[in-house]
């Protein structure tokens, strides 16, 4: 199996000052890949020089992960503190105290003594249960509140205290719901996840959490063209099939894949890409550590902007609200968090 060294993978630096490997192996394997696939894949990856995993609990494979890392440690493959591992806590676990004990649980399917970073997964309890359909509503489901997620957060903070994580993170937020919540942490979170790939940079919110010292990871760095099919809709954009990638492909001689991944380290955010196929594993992660793009190219993608948001959410939406967008609720004008 071919291998790149781990010390050529460009490296981020949290605020904490850990280090987080510059792309990282995404484990949601869909609704194409299952537990066994993915951990396997995990297997391959460990052995190639991936060091960076992206897990969580709602993904359903993270004790089949656990089993990988084990072996992994055991066997001398790697050790503990040569990985960044991260987990997240699913939506329907933020209740009072429920957010250590799913933290335990995921340490304990993973077969860790800590994570290196902890997401909270999405900034509301809205649970919806697995292979859902796009139109399928929980009559429990509410619009973001301030007052529910900090009661999230804190029990966050104190996994920090406690030694369970090395750092907290949030996903799936944006700029009008961190102004309310950041002036409000006792522990800032270190990284954000989003969704970013060419056609839809964030660049508001990019600019905005890197001027807070946050590093953003970016989920559906490819365009994400395995997601699930209730994420799917006519109007979105195929970010490997568009023109201007395509061309910088033909003039590297390689997969679309790859430039997107060259765009997103060199950009300054962190790819999280997924794949279950050993040549596929190999050439996301020898992509960063050769070949740059120049900086027409990497214009030339920044013109690639057409605000094609892949994950929208519906299935998160709450009795009343009727478009996806309310969720997102991007600029702060419905402001939802205000009535409760």
């Amino acid at each position: 199996m071919e291998r790149i060294d781990p010390a050529r993978i460009p490296q981020r630096i949290l605020y904490t000052g850990a280090k987080m490997p510059a792309i990282g192996l995404g484990t949601f394997g869909s609704d194409h890949a299952s537990a066994e696939l993915v951990a396997s894949a995990v297997r391959s990856a460990i052995a190639m020089g991936y060091r960076h995993f992206d897990c969580a609990a709602c993904y359903g494979n993270e004790k089949e992960i656990g089993e990988v890392f084990e072996e992994a440690f055991t066997a001398g493959t790697v050790q503990r503190e040569e990985l960044f591992v991260a987990s997240k806590v699913w939506n329907d676990r933020h209740g009072a105290r429920d957010v250590i004990a799913a933290c335990a649980e995921t340490l304990r399917d993973l077969r860790l003594d800590y994570l290196d970073i902890y997401y909270v997964h999405w900034p509301f309890p809205n649970y919806h249960p697995p292979f859902c359909d796009v139109d399928e509503r929980n009559p429990d489901s509410k619009p973001f509140s301030v007052e529910r997620f900090m009661g999230v957060w804190r029990q966050m903070e104190r996994l920090v205290d406690m030694g369970l994580v090395r750092a907290i993170g949030m996903s799936n937020m944006t700029i009008p719901k961190l102004e309310a919540v950041l002036p409000l942490v006792r522990i800032r979170p270190a990284a954000v996840e989003m969704e970013l790939h060419p056609a839809f940079r964030q660049q508001e919110l990019f600019d905005y959490v890197k001027a807070q010292g946050i590093e953003p990871v970016g989920f559906c760095p490819l365009g994400s063209p395995d997601r699930p099919e209730r994420d799917k809709t006519p109007e979105d954009i195929a970010d490997l099939q568009m023109p201007e990638i395509v061309a910088i492909a033909e003039a590297h001689h390689v997969h679309p894949v790859l430039i997107a991944l060259k765009w997103a380290v060199q950009r300054g955010q962190t790819p999280i890409p997924f794949s279950t196929k050993e040549k596929n594993l190999y050439s996301n992660l020898r992509s960063v550590t050769e070949d740059p793009l120049t900086d027409a190219e990497m214009q030339i993608l920044a013109g690639c902007e057409r605000g094609n948001r892949l994950v929208k959410g519906q299935v998160f939406l709450w009795p009343g609200a009727s478009d996806w967008r309310e969720l997102w609720d991007e600029d702060g004008s419905q402001r939802y968090w205000e009535q409760g």
